[in-house]
């Protein structure tokens, strides 16, 4: 199931799932279908899994003409970010593709050494935005602004100590991330500052379910600007896949329904070419991953 946070000219944020290229609105339906159903992103999730065969089922099971009156056209909606507020910062995971490594030795401050254990950061929830807005580009505050493309995974439930062979039974589902960061503003090791600021977590278009994706650990990635290629890669290629990375975090801290885990960006960032290439006012950037969608930003020089 593709499920989306939308507007409409007429409504405040609402959710709702994809079906025959139109958006339903979830609780609309499950207004039709008798069964009580929510009308937020983390309202869903904190459901489980499970609710998402049922709501399947339902889907089946009605026919085509009860959808006409709770369906919108494409062009008749917003598309926001998938979960707009996140409770808790987005969990970001730093040099988890070989190549990314050695071309972030080459140009930033790090050793060029595979990672022995994921490298954790974290980026604020002020930093999601949408489809389709700006980016913000702070001019007293970098002059290097990059992209990098991920897959990002949505926890379904509360886990610690998960094991790695359990660690996709706690998964919701899938998203694009645009891991927006100033490579300027790197304090001492620090990333925070290079990856917090607002705007610079691009995500969406929608979350697409995990029965909906065969194998997450093979999927292309790839990302423009302005139309130009930039990154072209596959998730088979990361260092630390999904359940390595479940059952590190849930080691390190408890992982709940809702939360966001961005799994690391393959190589082609701009810090790492030569000559270096950054983003500026206007420049269009799209990020991708297979089976999910694509995500269109424009950055914004204040």
């Amino acid at each position: 199931m593709k499920l989306l946070t939308y507007k409409t000219q007429d409504t405040e944020p609402r959710l709702g799932f994809i079906h025959n290229n139109q958006v339903i609105d979830m609780e609309d339906f499950g207004e039709i279908s008798n069964f009580p159903l929510p009308n937020d992103m983390l309202e869903l999730i904190d459901m489980g899994f499970e609710i998402i065969p049922e709501i399947t089922e339902m889907i089946d099971e009605t026919p085509e003409n009860f959808f006409e009156e709770i369906a919108y056209e494409m062009n008749e909606v917003t598309i926001l970010a998938p979960i707009e507020k996140p409770r808790k910062n987005i969990i970001g995971i730093g040099l988890n593709y070989t190549e990314h490594v050695a071309e972030s030795a080459r140009t930033l401050d790090t050793t060029g050494k595979l990672p022995t254990k994921p490298i954790i950061f974290s980026k604020p929830p002020t930093t999601v935005t949408a489809t389709n807005t700006e980016i913000i580009k702070n001019t007293k505050l970098t002059s290097q602004l990059d992209w990098e493309c991920e897959l990002a995974v949505i926890i379904s439930k509360k886990g610690k100590y998960v094991p790695k062979s359990e660690a996709l039974d706690y998964v919701f589902g899938y998203t694009v991330i645009n891991d927006i960061s100033a490579r300027d503003c790197r304090r001492e090791g620090q990333w925070i500052v290079s990856k917090g600021q607002d705007t610079f977590a691009p995500m969406g278009p929608v979350i697409v379910t995990k029965d909906e994706i065969e194998n997450p650990h093979n999927l292309n990635l790839s990302l423009k600007v302005n139309g130009v290629e930039k990154q072209n890669s596959n998730t088979k290629l990361m260092l630390f896949n999904i359940n390595d990375l479940i059952e590190d975090l849930s080691t390190v801290f408890t992982l709940e329904a809702g939360d966001i885990i961005a799994t690391g960006t393959p190589a082609g960032v701009g810090a790492g070419r030569d000559p270096q290439e950054w983003m500026y006012d206007g420049d269009v950037v799209e990020a991708t991953v297979e089976g999910i969608g694509t995500i269109v930003n424009t950055i914004k020089e204040i």
